[in-house]
């Protein structure tokens, strides 16, 4: 797996279009489509499920105080707002053997 190239944009936009006989422009609409559903639907409830594969969640994280490693001193660190994604069972049973 150390040679394995990742998928990029266009060959997985192109493998979509070729599954489904579909145009490449038409794929990534339907995947702007999905992202613009899933930052709304976090906004919304505050979750966004795909199922099967994953679920992403907004997470509070409160104020902290943490240590500038070049100094050692504190300092604070703001609270926030994160996105987590959760890895659904069946595809971490597929791929974790």
């Amino acid at each position: 797996m150390t040679d394995a190239r990742r998928l990029g944009k266009t060959e997985f936009f192109a493998h979509f279009s070729e599954k489904f006989g579909m145009k490449r422009t038409d794929v990534r609409d339907f995947f702007d489509a999905l992202q613009a559903l899933s930052e709304a639907e976090l906004l919304r409830s505050g979750e966004f499920v795909l199922p099967g594969m994953v679920k992403l969640v907004l997470q509070n994280r409160p104020a902290r105080m943490g240590r500038n490693p070049s100094t050692g001193d504190q300092i604070p660190i703001a609270a926030k707002t994160v996105v987590k994604a959760r890895i659904a069972k069946q595809l971490k049973d597929a791929v974790l053997k």
